[in-house]
This record gives C-alpha cells, sequence and structure tokens, in this order.
C-alpha cells in the first residue's frame, strides 16, 4: 500500500545577503535540520533525500496524516531566510516522478 508523501518544493533562489563565491543556498541545511527535528520529535519522517529538482530543491516528508505533513511544511516554508514561492505536491510513494500529485501553495 503505498505511503502518503509530500513534496516540499522551495525556489532555487540565491540568498541575497551571501557574498559572492560563498554557498548561496544556507536553508537548505536550516531545512535539513529542521526536518531532523520533525523527525525527532515524531511529527514526520523524511521520506528521501532532498534534492534539485527543476528551478526548485525538492524535500519529502511522509508518516503523518495530510493535514501535519502540510503543517510542518507550511512551518518550513515560514523559516527565516527560506525563499518566498515555496509549495507542496500531495502524492504518494508510487508516484514515478516529482511533481505529480496535487499542488498547495503555502506562500
Amino acid at each position: 500500500m503505498p505511503e502518503l508523501v509530500v513534496e516540499i518544493h522551495v525556489p532555487l533562489t540565491r540568498d541575497p545577503s551571501i557574498p559572492e563565491g560563498e554557498y548561496a543556498f544556507p536553508w537548505i541545511d536550516d531545512i535539513t535540520d529542521r526536518l531532523s527535528e520533525l523527525e525527532e520529535d515524531g511529527v514526520a519522517s523524511t521520506y528521501d533525500d532532498g534534492e534539485e529538482f527543476g528551478e526548485n530543491y525538492v524535500f519529502f516528508i511522509t508518516d503523518a496524516d495530510e493535514a501535519a505533513l502540510l503543517a510542518a511544511a507550511g512551518g518550513i516554508a515560514t523559516m527565516p531566510g527560506v525563499p518566498l514561492g515555496v509549495y507542496a505536491m500531495v502524492t504518494d510513494s508510487d508516484a514515478e516522478e516529482f511533481g505529480l500529485g496535487r499542488r498547495v501553495d503555502i506562500t
């Protein structure tokens, strides 16, 4: 039976406060840390490692109902430094590609 998965799509927007030549996407590490905290707290689990997909970086969460997963995605979208334009895709573990499912705008 497929698992409910929420993909969190974050635009790959360079942080303008970061000097040229330095890592431009520190929010990726911040989100990864937050996902670990959610896992430790039993709120949601990381389904797979995050990865670049088109113009977005995508994170995957599971092991909760849709409302809890979308609430977690909303919390991530409003973290300091996370670019605007975050959206979620509600899908399942049987999806053959990213970005399939129902889109939910977060920010």
